[in-house]
């Protein structure tokens, strides 16, 4: 087989990435059968310069990141405080949840402040990114450029001719490089493009947004180095019947990877939601059986939620256990605590948890009100309405502290909460003198203090 000079052939599993010299019939990395497939590299110069040499941490200059801010403040949050100048953004989330609705306000309002933004198109027409601007309100921008085009090499030279202050791609699946022989989408193709958008994100000092399709499992099409590559991974939550959306950060070297933004959808695009808290408990009705309020904290940021729990006689001889918004297996675990250290007996009920509002929590502090919740649906008895509660369960039965206990009660307390329960280890804290302060050692403490 002739090749085309500085080229070479190697052998690419479809499924999982591993790379090897010939071909083989089952993939060492995923063993899985004939997902190995034939591929043509060009081989490329070295883009890092020679010359290099190790240098002591004192002589290296420390430079603070330049960051700029999009006006809007749920975004600004989950970047760390901006979008920093030469960082490359992986923005996943399934088909039609909102992510190229989000793209195109935020890079409308980046060029309305900073100037020229490139915003690349392989999935919509020119006239499909028209009508969308036109149903988000967005004006005619003098330094706002589309550009529908598929082949890297076209994108890369317009880029280098327009010299925007942001780009945005949408989506990394779709757009290809003719060197490479794979078909759009594939792993060598993704991983590629993807590597180039980085080598001229970092030479041309140019933020670059990127779009991902996410598979049935929830997590990013292609390789799992397609994460490694970018700065940062942003990840779209929500249902798409509901009318709200979390933009949570999964993976930022600028800033911290707790942070969420929650935005509602409307005909005019995504919203801020300023008061989240409020938004989620809007719709809770008082005194409701198997319900109660958590306050939890995502980021810095505390977060009351509503947690409610059905408990019902099974009609089978096994038990369901069902969980919407929180860790199946961390479920599993809290009912064996409830019938072992409280004496509660579940294993006869079938048990439903749902985090309302479609939030996904996976904070510990979730655990004495779900504990909570899981009682008050057993025993039909409603939960106090101005009650909030937040602790960790351990397997003894015990109640363990969590972290940033003030904030949460500063926030309950905004929203009108009377009293709270706590673990007995964040009572020394300097707490808020507007909401009465319950600390509670154990679980059966708890349950005894709610349902007396």
């Amino acid at each position: 087989m002739m090749l085309k000079d500085k080229a070479r052939v190697r052998f690419i599993c479809q499924n999982c990435g591993y790379q090897s010299l010939r071909w083989l019939g089952r993939c060492p990395g995923c063993d899985q059968w004939n997902t190995l497939v034939e591929e043509i590299v060009q081989l490329k110069e070295s883009l890092v310069k020679s010359g290099s040499k190790p240098q002591r941490i004192s002589e290296i200059d420390s430079v603070l990141e330049e960051r700029r801010t999009t006006t809007c403040e749920e975004f600004d949050r989950i970047l760390g405080g901006g979008v920093v100048s030469g960082s490359l953004v992986l923005i996943g989330g399934e088909p039609g949840i909102g992510k190229s609705t989000l793209l195109l306000q935020i890079s409308s309002k980046f060029s309305q402040k900073f100037g020229r933004v490139l915003y690349v198109s392989g999935e919509e027409s020119l006239k499909q990114m028209k009508m969308r601007a036109e149903r988000l309100k967005i004006g005619s921008l003098e330094e706002f450029f589309f550009l529908a085009e598929t082949n890297f090499e076209n994108i890369k030279s317009h880029m280098e001719k327009l010299k925007p202050s942001l780009v945005v791609v949408d989506s990394i699946q779709i757009v290809y490089n003719p060197v490479l022989s794979a078909a759009p989408g594939s792993i060598s193709q993704v991983r590629e493009v993807t590597t180039e958008l980085m080598c001229f994100a970092k030479t041309l000092n140019v933020p670059i947004f990127i779009v991902g399709h996410v598979t049935k499992e929830g997590t990013l099409a292609g390789p799992k180095v397609l994460e490694h590559i970018v700065d940062t991974v942003l990840y779209f939550e929500g249902e798409k019947h509901s009318s709200f959306r979390i933009l949570r950060t999964v993976k930022n070297r600028f800033g911290s990877t707790n942070e969420i933004g929650i935005f509602e959808m409307s005909q005019e695009g995504l919203g801020e939601v300023r008061n989240p808290s409020q938004f989620f408990l809007e719709e809770r009705s008082r005194d409701k059986v198997g319900s109660i309020v958590v306050a939890c904290l995502e980021g810095s940021r505390p977060l009351l939620i509503e947690v409610q729990a059905l408990v019902s006689p099974t009609s089978f001889g096994f038990p369901r256990r069902t969980s919407e918004g929180f860790d199946y297996q961390r479920l599993l675990l809290l009912v064996a605590v409830l019938e072992k250290r409280a004496g509660f007996h579940i294993h006869t009920q079938d048990v439903f948890i749902n985090i309302a509002g479609g939030v996904k929590v996976e904070e510990p502090a979730v655990d004495l009100g779900l504990i909570l919740a899981v009682i008050s649906g057993f025993k039909n008895a409603p939960i106090s309405a101005d009650t909030a509660v937040f602790g960790e369960v351990g397997l003894g039965g015990e109640v363990r502290g969590v972290r940033q206990a003030e904030l949460r009660i500063k926030e309950a307390a905004r929203l009108g909460f009377k009293k709270i329960i706590l673990p007995k280890a964040n009572a020394s804290s300097k707490l808020s003198k507007r909401i009465n302060i319950f600390p509670v050692e154990t679980v059966n403490q708890a349950i005894e203090l709610v349902f007396k």
